[in-house]
């Protein structure tokens, strides 16, 4: 059994590394090289780059491409560019638009690692003859007594299992995240040993297809005209102001509402049958219960029980895993309790289930 827990030699396995030009994937490259696997680099084109190709904090940019391939070039594997424009315009991007324009908060991120990374390219990688698909991910995989299990990364504040909570069991089987166990700084550091030109390059912050953080922008570009001028009301009904569109808002929202005089009023809900944006005070934005639709669940059964059981869940991902039930329904659909209200809790947004550090899955939180 060889580091990845696959029943060969290091030298008799191949696997393809998901190379988005970053210190993290390139890193892991450096090291299943050094370890001896016969390594294959990938990197995906995503979108037309635009204004991305030489934009930092990006991912799968143009200047992104060019240093997956200087570092493969570096380490002396084999690096080839797929063309997935079409499939993430399809899967991400325009999931993307159609999200906030029915009122609720994407997550492009985890659409991407879901239809794209860990469906096309995973085929890809098949096809190939690849045992694994490998990627940069701060998350662990261990196998467990039911088979594979996905578990936080040992760096709580790098952890990126909540990205990946539609990880199915069987792509979780073909999958590996070999940083699991490392802070960044090791990483970095690890990067510096290897000689990676990458060492000191910033982390990817933005959604890649969006220009200077103007999403709008991708909105209007795509569905010229959808946003539809509405009324603010507050939450008894009464109108308080005037928009210009209900993607320009999200839950929580103070900022930028134009209404003033008065105590702070936050966006609560968005409706768009009635194209209305429902503001009120920060105690209308607590919640104990929630919905979500599309459940993945990685737990014991095929879905969470319907009598419930506990669970911790994270709502955001830069929010911390607070105590709940959750139950499963009908049709991929579950209900979440919390033990304690909860405020800014997003349609859109995943709610994400753990137990202790492994992750049992998650769905995304609908409308009321």
């Amino acid at each position: 059994m060889n580091s990845l827990a696959i029943d060969k030699p290091a030298a008799e396995t191949r696997v393809v590394v998901a190379m988005s030009g970053g210190v993290d994937s390139s890193v892991t490259a450096a090291l299943l090289t050094e370890e001896g696997y016969d390594v294959i680099g990938v990197t995906m084109q995503l979108y037309d780059h635009g204004e991305a190709i030489t934009r930092p904090g990006t991912c799968c940019a143009g200047r992104d491409i060019y240093d997956a391939r200087r570092v493969a070039d570096s380490i002396g594997i084999p690096h080839y560019v797929l063309d997935f424009e079409a499939e993430f315009q399809g899967s991400v991007i325009d999931d993307f638009v159609e999200t906030y324009l029915a009122g609720e908060t994407p997550i492009p991120c985890v659409k991407c690692n879901q239809t794209v990374k860990f469906h096309d390219l995973l085929g890809k990688a098949r096809g190939l003859d690849a045992d694994a698909l490998i990627t940069g991910h701060y998350a662990r995989w261990r196998v467990g007594p039911d088979g594979p299990e996905l578990l936080r990364g040992t760096d709580h504040t790098r952890d990126q299992s909540y990205f990946l909570f539609a990880t199915t069991r069987e792509q979780l089987g073909f999958l590996r995240f070999p940083l699991g166990g490392m802070d960044k700084t090791e990483t970095r550091d690890l990067a510096k040993r290897f000689g990676l030109q990458v060492a000191t390059k910033a982390d990817s912050q933005d959604i890649c297809f969006v220009p200077v953080g103007k999403y709008v922008d991708v909105i209007d570009r795509l569905r010229p005209g959808a946003a539809e001028p509405g009324e603010i009301v507050d939450v008894d009904g009464n109108v308080v102001g005037a928009h210009e569109g209900i993607i320009h808002y999200t839950i929580g929202q103070r900022r930028g509402l134009g209404i003033g005089g008065g105590p702070p009023l936050y966006v609560v809900r968005l409706e768009p049958e009635t194209q209305r944006v429902v503001v009120g005070p920060p105690e209308a934005l607590m919640k104990d219960t929630l919905k979500v639709r599309e459940v993945n669940w990685l737990g014991a059964g095929e879905a969470p029980p319907s009598e419930g059981t506990p669970v911790s869940v994270k709502i955001r991902s830069t929010k911390p895993a607070v105590g709940a039930t959750v139950f499963g329904g009908e049709d991929g659909a579950a209900q979440v309790v919390l033990d304690e209200p909860q405020s800014v809790i997003a349609p859109g947004q995943a709610c994400v289930f753990y137990d202790g550090e492994r992750l049992l899955g998650g769905g995304w939180i609908t409308r009321e």
